[in-house]
């Protein structure tokens, strides 16, 4: 038995081991593209400046030196050994340590969170009391909204200086590769290497709406050929031109280095940091492998290799000072010097199109979040979960990275802009880290604050030498960021000042029971679901509707989509169901709750999945210890349950107007089994199997509900136009009725953005003083 727990132990070690190797493997197409890129214009830009070149080698020593512990404190100490660990619930990235300081504090502007939430397997509170500092901290946080705002800018700051990477990094990788043309034909028009990056740029932009998945296997032996290629040049540069350059591993050559550049050699600081661009990706694209596999891949794989790259850049640079415009292509020995340029053009395509997917991304979940309005999201693999494509934002990033490239025209100004966008996005997780060690973690506020204090402390000297470059192409970054950041607060500014004004004008209770079970007009057949933002209550715009439609539903869903503040939504735990009034009145609330990195696919059969969960609920309802009842009405909703699709059900379902060979493949279904994906929504006919086990009451609700959707189903939304007061200031009149007007009449409209049929879909207008 020994034997046979021992055999199974190692077997299950192999697999595992096999499974972290082959993730490990895969990340180095998605994650360090850009970052094995650096090597080609980092020494380029780190010595555009006055910096002159000596015998003694004190410049080149000196900026290797900083390399190195740059590369070394940043990607190896600071993400890899401690960030990676900052997961929420595998995911990595600026919302995820936003998504886990919300969860742990009351730090939320938009206040649709409910306790039930909680409940969320992926929720997964930390129940460890906090220190007295810490809970004095969270408590400040909580109190005052002025620095939960200020810590939402925050975010949407380093969220925007992503954004602005999906422009700077194509242009930079794309211009520096094609730019090896340029150094071996010397009689090349410039422009013509222009016109070759911009042609590449094209392609790269145009073929996003295929999706990476289906070149995404090429993409890691591109990339890792690529670091064996660097690195086995460094190592042979090292050897041949300075093998004693491994004395820049000593920090005292950072010091003479200051000491004989002064103030030039502080502004060349901006072209160091170009050496870790790239670093963010390791923990924003945690979600898609593993810490332990991206530890392994950069600790065992592209760690030493860009030592050796830079190793020998150096060494070459020591031996060849009139070298340093094309330093790295006039390194690569001449057998060898074509293919690694053809490498580094496709690693640079390679770390372009991650930078691109990543964009998509982040601004999908600013989406979730309410910070970014209303785009079309396009769904690129059926089998790989998340990988998505935005039309709009695709043409837009290709805009502005051509209008780069052209407007530039050097990868030394563009690597100016570049670098102030790394670090800040590098900065941002700095503070947003140490929130997390107190607050999250419950550690002590001094290990929070040695943490900001030296990890902070190298970031902020790399940003102040990079805000000295503005005036060369660092305005890029911060008008871009200011820009997104502008539309993204302003679109959440009118989503929560909307969603308030929802909050204080419900409808009362007494007024729903005054309308009596008929609600004061006629119940025709069918179900009407009603869409609105609110989590509790009967919104504002239900009273429209009683006073503009001449009929109602017999039954009437109230549907609210709701972001919440964890990656993913488990597809069992999505709904959360209640009843609203007396069960005479057939009303109620379905919550649908979907994660910020959660993907609302255009195929889901959300009709009958959302009966299922109703029908659940009744049955569940009934057999639980306490019931609203009509006589009880201290409440809107009554008792919300949270429903799945796993639970077990007599409720079936029969094909109508399908061919012969669906009826066969479907039969009938129980709740919850896979089949469903496969039925086209209104073409599925409920029934209730008779069954003496069945009460009464209960059968018929059912049957009153599964004919109500066998009779049609009608979508209802409020068509809201949103105004300031008239007391309002000249900034709020400006921003709620030019500025965030103007955002919802170019985005996509809440109808299409759920995917509802016109043919089903009414509207009633409604205007919103906030």
């Amino acid at each position: 038995m020994d034997g046979l727990f021992v055999c199974s132990w190692q077997s299950y070690r192999r697999k595992s081991l096999k499974a972290v190797l082959l993730l490990a493997y895969q990340s180095f197409g998605v994650v360090y593209g850009d970052l094995s890129t650096s090597p080609l214009y980092v020494y380029r830009s780190t010595f555009s400046g006055k910096l002159q070149l000596h015998e003694d080698d004190t410049e080149v020593l000196g900026v290797l030196s900083f390399i190195l512990y740059t590369l070394t404190l940043i990607p190896l100490l600071k993400y890899v050994l401690i960030v990676l660990r900052a997961d929420d619930n595998g995911e990595g990235g600026t919302f995820a340590l936003y998504s886990l300081l919300c969860r742990h504090a009351k730090l939320s502007l938009l206040p649709n969170q409910q306790a039930v939430d909680e409940e969320l397997s992926t929720y997964k509170l930390q129940n460890v009391r906090e220190s007295y500092r810490g809970a004095r901290m969270k408590g400040l946080l909580e109190r005052h909204k002025s620095l939960r705002i200020a810590l939402l800018l925050v975010v949407l700051l380093g969220t925007c200086m992503v954004i602005g990477d999906g422009v700077l990094t194509p242009a930079i990788s794309v211009l520096s590769s094609v730019y090896g043309i340029k150094v071996a034909v010397d009689d090349l028009n410039k422009h013509v290497v222009e016109l070759i990056a911009c042609l590449i740029l094209v392609g790269l932009f145009a073929l996003q709406h295929h999706g990476t998945h289906k070149v995404a296997f090429m993409f890691a032996p591109i990339v890792l050929a690529w670091l064996f290629s660097i690195g086995a040049i460094g190592i042979y540069n090292i050897a041949r031109w300075n093998p004693h350059v491994v004395r820049a591993l000593s920090p005292y050559y950072m010091y003479k280095y200051f000491k004989r550049t002064g103030f030039d050699g502080w502004i060349s600081m901006g072209g160091v940091l170009l050496c870790i661009t790239g670093t963010e990706a390791m923990f924003a694209d945690l979600g898609h492998f593993s810490e332990l596999s991206i530890q392994i891949a950069f600790g065992c794989v592209v760690y030493p290799c860009l030592v050796c790259a830079y190793m020998g850049q150096a060494a070459y640079l020591s031996r060849n000072h009139s070298d340093i415009e094309g330093s790295f292509y006039k390194s690569i020995p001449k057998p060898v010097y074509w293919p690694v340029v053809v490498i580094a053009t496709l690693a640079s395509v390679v770390g372009s199109q991650a930078v691109i997917s990543a964009t998509f991304s982040i601004i999908k979940q600013c989406m979730s979040l309410g910070c970014f309005p209303r785009v079309k999201v396009v769904h690129t693999s059926k089998d790989i979960y998340g990988q998505i494509y935005i039309p709009e934002v695709n043409w837009i990033l290709l805009i502005l990275c051509l209008a780069v490239t052209l407007g530039f025209r050097s990868t030394i100004f563009i690597g100016h802009a570049y670098g102030l966008a790394v670090i800040t996005v590098m900065f941002v997780t700095t503070f947003l880290m140490s929130l997390v060690i107190v607050i999250v973690w419950k550690r002590s506020i001094i290990l929070a604050i040695i943490f900001f204090m030296f990890f902070g402390t190298i970031e902020l000297m790399y940003v102040s030498s990079a805000m000295l470059k503005v005036h060369e192409g660092g305005w890029v970054p911060l008008a871009l960021s200011v820009f997104f950041v502008a539309v993204m607060y302003t679109w959440h500014y009118g989503t929560a000042k909307k969603y308030d004004f929802d909050l204080q004008n419900k409808v009362s209770m007494k007024w729903l029971l005054t309308l009596g079970p008929s609600l004061g007009i006629v119940r025709v057949p069918g179900i009407g679901l009603i869409y609105s933002e609110l989590v509790t209550g009967v919104p504002a715009i239900f009273s429209h509707f009683v006073t503009n439609l001449p009929a109602f539903h017999q039954v009437l869903i109230f549907v609210c989509i709701k972001s919440v503040p964890v990656p993913y939504v488990r597809p069992e735990e999505r709904y959360l169901i209640g009843r609203i009034g007396p069960k005479e009145y057939r009303m109620f609330r379905c919550i649908v709750r979907y994660g910020y990195k959660d993907v609302h696919k255009d195929d889901n059969d959300f009709e009958n999945q959302l009966i299922f969960n109703v029908g659940e609920f009744i049955q569940t309802e009934a057999s639980s210890t306490w019931a609203p009842s009509s006589s009880d009405h201290s409440s809107v909703d009554g008792r919300m349950t949270m429903m799945g699709l796993p639970l077990q059900s007599s409720i079936k379902m029969v094909t109508s107007g399908l061919e012969d060979s669906d009826k066969q493949s479907i039969r009938s279904l129980s709740l919850g089994t896979p089949e469903i994906e496969a039925l086209q929504p209104r073409r599925v006919r409920f029934e209730l199997p008779r069954s003496p086990e069945l009460d009464p009451d209960i059968r018929a609700e059912l049957t009153e509900l599964f004919d109500a959707k066998n009779s049609g189903v009608a979508y209802m939304l409020g068509h809201s136009y949103v105004k300031a007061k008239r007391s309002s200031s000249f900034m709020k009149k400006f921003v709620i009725d030019v500025c965030y007007n103007f955002l919802r009449k170019n985005c996509r409209g809440p109808a299409v953005a759920l995917d509802i049929p016109h043919i089903c879909l009414i509207e009633v207008g409604m205007i919103y003083y906030v």
